[in-house]
């Protein structure tokens, strides 16, 4: 399975606007989140306006205008942003209502690849923000 570019930038945006959070006394530009994380600022744009109709964030116009999370970092989950801009996050390669074969059967390998997609779905799901940020996740892969 592979995240798209529009996967991972709304997670690295994402993760650097929380970073931002406590600091700013007012909302964080796209502008500054694209020079930092070397993304597009039209690519963020996008993804931004993707996030705030899924209410991950809300934006502020004028000066000093920008974003901020809609919901604290550990209260938003890394699959939330994900689908958020329309990443799908299984394994096989079905099409919705079809099967991975040309005749619409299933391959041999479909329930390997689907059980991956909902392990990578469900740790996703447990990771928040706020984990990410507080770099959390290496320190519980060493501990294990």
């Amino acid at each position: 399975m592979r995240l798209s570019t529009k996967g991972r930038y709304a997670v690295m945006a994402m993760a650097d606007l929380a970073r931002r959070e406590h600091e700013a006394s007012r909302a964080v530009a796209l502008a500054d989140i694209a020079a930092r994380q070397e993304i597009s600022l039209s690519y963020l744009e996008q993804l931004f306006a993707r996030l705030r109709r899924k209410g991950l964030v809300k934006s502020a116009r004028g000066p000093g205008g920008g974003y901020r999370l809609a919901r604290t970092a550990d209260t938003t989950t890394i699959a939330e942003i994900v689908h958020a801009v329309d990443e799908p996050l299984r394994a096989t390669r079905c099409t919705s209502g079809n099967g991975c074969m040309i005749k619409g059967e299933r391959c041999l390998t479909h329930d390997l690849w689907a059980d991956l997609g909902d392990r990578i779905e469900d740790y996703l799901a447990s990771v928040s923000l706020a984990d990410v940020v507080g770099g959390r996740l290496r320190q519980n892969r060493q501990a294990a």
